[in-house]
């Protein structure tokens, strides 16, 4: 079965997220002062034959953890359906 995973990786909270103050920053610029705290991340879609939900979701969590996420700087989470 062909499964989608849509995945979105974040910088942790507690970690400066300089791209994220940058946009902050520009929104009084264009106008969208009442925009504040933006954090920017990453939003991943791949697509994973396995041979149930199970399966996808664990390929997708070790996709994540060796190679889409830097653990020590952002954290992930995913969700799993049907292509």
């Amino acid at each position: 079965m062909k499964f989608i995973a849509e995945i979105n990786v974040m910088p942790h909270k507690n970690l400066l997220d300089p791209q994220g103050k940058a946009v902050t920053g520009s929104m009084a610029a264009i106008g969208l002062p009442q925009v504040q705290n933006v954090r920017v991340g990453k939003h991943i879609t791949m697509e994973i034959e396995a041979a149930n939900e199970a399966e996808a979701k664990t390929k997708t969590d070790e996709a994540c953890r060796k190679l889409l996420a830097n653990q020590v700087m952002e954290f992930f989470e995913f969700t799993i359906h049907t292509a």
